[in-house]
């Protein structure tokens, strides 16, 4: 097979994303975790030409621009990484939002956006700024402790943001781009602890740290396929809201500063989704700056074609 796919490469907060607007598989017209299933089972080539080396790398994180099925949004993403598929990715809703500015696809305002864990409304600012209302969010575990390998007993709480996060509370550790590879090397063996404690779908770990200047908390987030989010992590901010909230620690509407590890930062704040007070609405707001347009090449006899496995 030959053939050519038409990408747009932006970084939110430092993280990058690639959005897909033309040449990706043809997955149908049924709703996006309908799409999600067909993509996953049939296509995961297509996952893996468009993020993975040689064309791209472990940390970027890709997206599916497709047409809703649900006739209240405006469009509809599929994200997806370096071993997998999203539910839903805050940083690259942002990206995703800025791809279609900069297409001449939307103008300032609100747009609603399907993505396979429901529909998200987000916000392209007068200042350039967007705002992400994300899906509903909270807690299932609080004080969990687990025994992470050399790294001792370690305290924290599961929830949820749009993917599944284990967050840590004690201990508090020094987060720093000068100690990226001990907290990957500790939030691996928490991951593995976590999982192995009754929590299979965690995949994301967030580990926290005393924060730079004005920010109200800085934060390390290991990814899935084993990089660390640039960003404070748009999901992952959102879990941290639904803990902070459930704990009476955040009120409605205050707005609460996350800082990520290297020292970029959304700015956040939620409302209550139930009359029972157990789940919320985050929004997240940041910036997004295109980096490429980019065609990707699909050469029949490179033996590379579908990434390097």
């Amino acid at each position: 097979m030959s053939g050519e796919i038409r990408a747009v490469d932006s970084h939110t907060a430092g993280e990058p994303t690639r959005i897909v607007l033309d040449g990706g598989p043809s997955l149908g017209d049924g709703t996006l975790a309908e799409r999600l299933a067909i993509f996953r089972s049939t296509h995961d080539a297509y996952r893996r030409a468009i993020i993975t080396e040689p064309r791209g790398s472990d940390v970027l994180v890709g997206g599916l621009l497709c047409e809703p099925h649900d006739p209240s949004c405006q469009a509809g993403v599929i994200f997806f990484n370096n071993v997998g598929f999203l539910g839903m990715c805050g940083h690259g809703l942002i990206g995703l939002v800025e791809t279609l500015r900069a297409e001449g696809k939307i103008d300032v305002g609100q747009i609603h956006i399907e993505t396979p864990v429901g529909k998200v409304a987000a916000t392209l600012h007068d200042d350039g700024d967007i705002s992400v209302s994300n899906v509903e969010s909270y807690r299932v575990a609080k004080d969990i402790e687990v025994h992470a390998d050399a790294f001792g007993t370690v305290c924290g709480d599961v929830a949820y943001g749009g993917n599944w996060f284990f967050l840590t509370n004690t201990p508090q550790l020094n987060v720093a781009r000068s100690e990226i590879s001990n907290l990957t090397d500790m939030a691996c063996a928490i991951r593995r602890a976590v999982n192995e404690a009754g929590y299979p779908d965690v995949d994301h770990i967030e580990i926290f740290g005393e924060p730079e200047g004005q920010a109200d908390s800085r934060n390390f987030v290991l990814c899935p396929g084993l990089e660390y989010d640039r960003s404070p992590c748009g999901t992952g901010t959102s879990a941290k809201l639904a803990c902070l909230a459930a704990d009476g620690k955040l009120a409605p509407h205050q707005t609460w500063i996350q800082q990520g590890v290297l020292g970029t930062s959304f700015a956040c704040e939620y409302s209550w989704a139930d009359a029972e007070q157990t789940r919320i609405k985050p929004t997240i707001r940041g910036r997004a700056f295109i980096t490429a347009e980019t065609r990707l090449k699909l050469t029949a006899d490179d033996p590379f074609c579908w990434g390097i496995q």
